[in-house]
């Protein structure tokens, strides 16, 4: 069993903007599919490993020159996330959770699979929950495209409950998509509203489904997510709903971050892409889960 160390997870790259051009020597050394999001999440992720990094591991992890490698490293300081040191960087005191905005980028593409499979999940005129992470902002994504959720209609074609105030940001220019938002104190980091205001909410309520983006997932500890408020509000949304589904991509098999989230005992559906192993895939469905891969 491993220990998820970032979050899985909330796009503003140009919040970190780097203090120089790259020398012309350097561009061949960086010729990378990594775009800057990525590289600063790797960055990190390096990082949370054992609370310190080099320069040169950097430089050796990711392929990049040591002067890019020390210009993020003073980009994510700038941003408070980490502390310079002589040759390289320490953690922060905080916990270690990956800000949305930095997570955009991070297996894009599974996470769109993923995101069209849960779509479809989801018939014309249901109530789903979402939580707050990429994955579920992606599926927020997917269900504002369908065109039968957009046709003209007098009700809602769909109705959506979120704790995540950039997933209601995303969706209420939908008109034919009513938008229930939690109330909560709102996580810079990750754009969720947790607390017993979102609690109270949620306690109303009933849903068709609720899509659960978590951190990591173990076949025997469940589900986990890095911060104990957001644990809260996902539990209590999977509860509240008919069916849960969790929603990870195979990074986040089989490891595990702070705190649990709970859900139904029947009706638990995992939603992956094709990185799960098959030895993973009959761990969970020993313990009940309904697998599906994308």
């Amino acid at each position: 069993m491993t220990r998820s160390s970032t979050a899985g997870a909330h796009e503003d790259d140009g919040a970190l903007a780097l203090s120089g051009p790259a020398r012309p020597g350097e561009r061949s050394r960086e010729r990378t599919a990594m775009s800057r999001a990525q590289r600063l999440g790797a960055v990190l992720d390096l990082l949370a490993e054992t609370g310190q990094v080099e320069v040169e591991d950097i430089v050796t992890t990711l392929n990049v020159s040591a002067a890019t490698a020390r210009r993020d490293l003073d980009a994510l300081a700038s941003q408070q996330m980490l502390t310079r040191t002589r040759g390289g960087a320490i953690g922060q005191s905080v916990a270690y959770d990956l800000p949305l905005r930095y997570k955009h980028d991070q297996h894009a593409e599974q996470k769109m699979r993923i995101a069209q499979a849960a779509s479809a999940l989801v018939p014309r005129g249901a109530v789903v929950g979402l939580s707050g992470g990429t994955t579920s902002t992606a599926i927020a994504t997917a269900l504002a495209s369908r065109s039968d959720l957009l046709e003209p209609s007098p009700y809602p074609n769909l109705t959506v409950v979120t704790n995540a105030i950039n997933i209601a940001a995303q969706l209420v220019i939908r008109p034919q998509i009513k938008i229930v938002v939690t109330g909560g104190v709102v996580h810079s980091r990750s754009y969720e509203l947790v607390g017993p205001y979102t609690d109270a909410v949620l306690e109303k309520i009933t849903m068709d489904v609720a899509f659960i983006a978590v951190d990591a997932i173990d076949p025997v500890i469940g589900p986990t997510v890095h911060d104990e408020g957001e644990a809260s509000v996902n539990s209590l949304m999977a509860r509240r709903a008919t069916r849960a589904v969790f929603v990870a991509d195979s990074s986040k098999m089989g490891r595990t971050a702070f705190a649990t989230v709970t859900g139904p005992t029947s009706l638990t559906t995992l939603i992956t892409d094709t990185g799960i192993t098959d030895e993973q895939r009959a761990a969970f469905i020993e313990r009940g889960y309904e697998i599906i891969v994308v």
